[in-house]
């Protein structure tokens, strides 16, 4: 079982700044960098880069809607080409960072309530796979959702999440807030063992879901992210040891 951590880096706006970045960067191998429409900004793009270059750590783009005000976490009606455009710009500009560095893409994933949104329309999700097939990189989001059948018509490559931080909806969708909950590390434990050993997450109604598992999503932006990714970490390998 080869299961890697991901994690949300780059949400920094001028002076202020929303994440436990060094610290989760010694625990994740894969990050996604915002791209400046919810957050993040040049002089962000350039440390977070820069950051991962030095950790070695993989770098993927994070693009999100046009909302800094709601931290791309509020839905906004768009067409499938607007979310090309946006979807386009913000890699771009991540894009001119990495080659700055000699540094690859390594995939897309949509941020906050775009990636929501995208689960359920295949036009929208087929729009960033487009962006995605551009770059020639995956795209990362929900197994058995619009994000796996988009990517699949589109053939790009799709590598199923599983989100240990936020609760799931009785449809398998992920409720995103804009204001997460702090998860009990206990809890954290018992949902990516159940994850990997069951293939399965129970919803916040108790329904129980059937979920893929390539990588595993730990947000930066809760105090508590670090222990929450060495506590995914430690169960990763329980599992592994098995």
């Amino acid at each position: 079982m080869t299961v890697s951590i991901n994690s949300d880096l780059g949400e920094d706006i001028g002076i202020h700044s929303f994440g436990n970045d060094d610290a989760i960067l010694k625990l994740v191998d894969t990050v996604n960098v915002a791209c400046g429409m919810h957050a993040g900004d040049p002089g962000a793009m350039q440390r977070t880069v820069s950051a991962a270059a030095a950790a070695g750590v993989n770098v993927g783009a994070h693009p999100g809607l046009p909302d800094i005000a709601g931290f791309g976490r509020r839905p906004m009606a768009i067409t499938s080409e607007e979310a090309r455009d946006l979807v386009r710009y913000q890699v771009g500009a991540l894009v001119g960072f990495l080659n700055a560095r000699g540094l690859p893409l390594d995939h897309i994933k949509p941020h906050g309530a775009l990636f929501g949104m995208a689960a359920s329309d295949e036009e929208l999700m087929g729009a960033i796979c487009e962006v995605a097939r551009q770059y020639g990189v995956p795209v990362y989001g929900l197994a058995g959702t619009a994000h796996e059948s988009a990517a699949s018509a589109a053939g790009v490559e799709f590598v199923p999440e599983f989100y240990v931080d936020l609760d799931y909806g009785d449809d398998g969708k992920l409720i995103v807030e804009r204001r997460p909950k702090e998860r009990p590390l206990e809890s954290v434990r018992a949902r990516t063992v159940q994850a990997l050993r069951d293939g399965t997450v129970t919803s916040r109604n108790g329904v129980l879901l059937p979920v893929t598992v390539e990588s595993i999503c730990v947000h930066s932006d809760l105090p508590s992210a670090p222990a929450v990714a060495q506590a995914v970490r430690e169960a990763i390998a329980a599992v592994q040891a098995a």
